[in-house]
């Protein structure tokens, strides 16, 4: 009997240990599966952000092509402006030059005018009249100190 007995519990041991080694390895595989799983959507979420970032690098280098576009076009117009403004305060002081010349002309006449000393006399009736050697070297002075300019419209005709 003892043995019948003990063949009774071997089976019911090996027929529990048999159920038990089976529920392990279905919590294996489920285990497994469910890590393959995660693991999946951790390379689709770790690949969704990598192209999300090359995006953004692609976006960011179009910016910033564009804005290089644009800082040198305003620098080529500073430059052009920067040029026309160092060409007005040139005409600035030669006009100012100018000026000074005909304000030391008028300046000089007005003084011999004044003083009236023959050079010239103011007779209502007959008019201004001046020495005409006088006259011609005052022209000839004035004209000799002022430069000739060209301009750029008088080279279209």
């Amino acid at each position: 009997m003892e043995s019948s007995s003990s063949g009774t519990t071997s089976s019911t041991i090996q027929s529990s240990s048999g159920s038990e080694e089976s529920l392990m390895e279905q919590r294996k595989r489920k285990r497994m599966l469910s890590n393959r799983e995660s693991a999946r959507r951790s390379r689709m979420k770790k690949q969704k952000l990598l192209d999300d970032l090359t995006a953004q690098v692609n976006h960011l280098k179009k910016e910033n092509n564009e804005i290089v576009t644009s800082v040198s076009i305003t620098t080529q117009h500073y430059l052009t402006v920067e040029a026309e403004n160092s060409v007005l305060r040139a005409q600035l002081d030669e006009l100012n030059h100018r000026l000074q010349s005909l304000n030391d002309i008028i300046e000089f006449l007005d003084s011999n005018n004044n003083s009236n000393n023959g050079m010239c006399s103011s007779n209502p009736l007959v008019g201004l009249e001046c020495d005409d050697f006088f006259v011609n070297q005052m022209n000839m002075s004035y004209m000799m100190n002022q430069p000739l300019m060209a301009s750029s419209d008088a080279l279209l005709y």
